[in-house]
């Protein structure tokens, strides 16, 4: 008879590879029965995702400096305002407008729908960056990545978060209660 690939269930994922950098984690799942006849071959094994991590292995806090601004499109902020409203015990956040300085080719080869917003990035345009629950950090109540202790006119890193290709540098121009920014200059800080 033709038997298909069973594989598990994925294990949790692993930490992060390495702390202090935009890295990936892992989870893996193995064959618990191989194909036999011409039965259906077994999906991967192995899947990656981004991830970052925010303390060293000794359990001091990075520098600033290492750490990009992770960003994200701010489409995804609707779900994750609605569910911080409801508990109603976190601060509202801010946002932080920033002016994109240089921005890498791979942000125009996204492909993928959740990557499609990096299209619009244009290097000289101004940006909004929002710093919500649960990216705002206590106790000192700050997104990482956000500028707050940089010098003014200090060119600062980002980097997008589901193409890794796709990063670059932005100077920040001010702090504001809530961002005004078009919906594709609208971001997330993650």
């Amino acid at each position: 008879p033709v038997t298909p690939c069973v594989v598990s269930q994925w294990s949790a994922w692993s930490g992060c590879a390495e702390p202090c950098k935009t890295t990936y984690r892992v989870r893996t799942r193995h064959i618990i029965q191989e194909p036999r006849n011409g039965g259906e071959a077994c999906p991967a094994l192995e899947e990656r995702a981004g991830c970052v991590e925010y303390w060293t292995r000794q359990g001091t806090e990075c520098q600033q400096s290492l750490i990009p601004a992770l960003i994200t499109t701010g489409r995804f902020g609707k779900a994750r305002k609605k569910r911080a409203a409801a508990d109603g015990s976190e601060r509202a956040g801010y946002c932080v407008e920033f002016q994109l300085v240089a921005i890498t080719p791979g942000c125009v080869h996204s492909h993928h729908s959740y990557t499609r917003w990096m299209r619009y990035l244009r290097e000289g345009h101004t940006v909004c960056a929002e710093c919500q629950h649960p990216a705002l950090h206590s106790p000192r109540q700050h997104c990482y990545g956000d500028g707050t202790s940089s010098q003014k006119n200090q060119l600062l890193h980002w980097q997008a978060v589901g193409n890794h290709r796709c990063k670059g540098t932005w100077r920040r121009i001010r702090q504001l209660d809530t961002c005004s920014c078009p919906s594709v200059h609208s971001f997330l800080f993650i």
